[in-house]
Parts: structure tokens; sequence; C-alpha cells
């Protein structure tokens, strides 16, 4: 609606997780580090937790487009599956058959290890990545754990990336999981946008919109847009959404205090029709 108004070719505050509004902030571009790092070196195991919204997922898909021809790769979205639903999804990710296998967990395990012999025979990395994992239940943790023990007597021949909330380190602190713990090498928390930060990062994605001088956001809005948002890129988008918005249709490319504080009443429904 409103990108006409400000010049731009596309919705910049989308919540969709597209890679080419990545925001590197230091901490965004560490956590990236670590993600290239430990699956370049072959460390197994990687874990990332970040609060909802700072943009764990944007970087996993910013990961996978990383990652060459040399790499085979499956993102697993949704782990909300049944206990014995995950091994099928994540042989259905690398386009792995199972039929004539009877689809007991041992049959697909061992569909997972003929595909993964293939793979390193032919000089490819495998690399599974799961997003929510915070989500998965103790049965299917222990699938993961399982999962990592198929190798070969060099090296292991599948690497795993766990994404999820900061529930996810709790869960793995239980005794039971101990086993999967242990075997996690790299991990990195991912904590929010400092204010200082946040100019950085709108205009990063206004200019990647293809936006132009404006909208201009005062410094007091930028103040406003932290303290609602605390810093939260998705927060922060949905905000800064809505002061689009409402700039275009009082025809003013100047956000200020108050068209940030109406935006926040809009968000929470606080304005009535």
């Amino acid at each position: 609606m409103y990108l006409d108004f400000y010049g731009l070719r596309e919705m910049p505050f989308d919540l969709a997780p597209n890679p080419r509004f990545l925001f590197l902030s230091p901490r965004h571009r560490e956590a990236y580090n670590h993600l290239l790092f430990g699956l370049r070196e072959r460390k197994g195991f990687v874990q990332l937790t970040g609060e909802v919204g700072c943009g764990k997922t944007t970087l996993c898909r910013a990961l996978l487009r990383e990652l060459g021809p040399e790499f085979a790769t499956a993102l697993i979205l949704n782990p909300w599956l049944g206990p014995d639903d995950l091994l099928p999804a994540v042989a259905g990710e690398f386009g792995v058959g199972l039929e004539g296998c009877g689809g007991t967990p041992l049959a697909v395990l061992g569909r997972l290890n003929a595909f993964l012999l293939e793979q390193h025979q032919a000089g490819r990395e495998v690399v599974l990545l799961i997003d929510e994992a915070q989500d998965l239940s103790v049965q299917q943790l222990e699938q993961v754990r399982l999962l990592s023990n198929l190798e070969t007597d060099e090296r292991k021949l599948l690497q795993i990336v766990l994404l999820g909330q900061p529930e996810l380190r709790r869960r793995l602190e239980e005794h039971r999981l101990r086993q999967l713990r242990q075997r996690i090498t790299v991990r990195f928390h991912l904590g929010p946008l400092r204010f200082g930060e946040l100019e950085p990062y709108i205009r990063y994605r206004l200019s990647v919109a293809g936006g132009r001088a404006r909208p201009w956001f005062t410094r007091p809005a930028l103040i406003r847009i932290q303290l609602y948002s605390r810093g939260i890129p998705r927060l922060v988008n949905a905000l800064c959404d809505k002061c689009l918005l409402a700039g275009f249709v009082t025809g003013r490319d100047r956000i200020d205090f108050a068209t940030v504080s109406r935006a926040v009443r809009e968000l929470e429904g606080k304005i009535g029709p």
C-alpha cells in the first residue's frame, strides 16, 4: 500500500525469514560464524538458541544459501511430529525413498545410512538443520542422537544443527539427555539488537527494499521502538511496518515519537475502528 509513497520495490519489514534482509549485527555475525565454523570443521553437533523473533530462522536460511554444492542439506521446520515421524521426515527432506523398507525406525536408519555413505563417497558433506528444536520430545531427541551415530571409522557422516528458544538449553541439561548434550561442541546464544544497532537495522532493510533517503525515523521514535521491541527484530519489523503505514496515511515521511506510539497502540489492539 505504501511502497510507491516511499519509493520502495518491496515490503521492507515483512515477517518472512528472507535471508536477503538479514542484518548482521555483531552478535548475528558471530552466530553466523559459529554455524559456519561448526559445519566446515565437521564438529558434528551445533546448537543455536535465542529468544523468539531474534532471527534464528533467517540465519538458518542464510546459512543454507552460503553452503555450496559440496553440501547436501535438509531443514526440518516443523518438529511437532509424532514420535515415529521424525526419521521419515528427515529421510523425505533428503529425498531418501522408504518404499519397501517397512517404515520401522531401524529400517529408516538403514536407508539413511546408505544415503550418507553414498554422499560420503561422492565427497559431499551432509547437514541436517532442525528449527524450533525445543519442541522435540525426549524420544525424538534420542532419535537425533542416534542419527549422529552414523559414521565411518574416520568421521561422522551427518552434521546436525539444533536451533531453538532458550528452553532448548534447559531441556538439554536434563540428566537423561546427557549423552546428546555431551556431543554438542559448538554453542551460541543469540541476543536482541542493542539500541545503537536499531537505526542501522532499519536503514539496511529499507535499502534492500529499494528505499531512498526516506522515511526518516527521529531519535525519540527510535527510542520508543526500542522500548517496545526490546531489540527483538520480529517486533521491530511489525512496529516499523505500522509506522510506515501511518506515515503514508498522513502524508508524512518523518516518523516521530507520536507516530510510533500510535502504531504501538494499534499493534496492541488499543485503538478501535
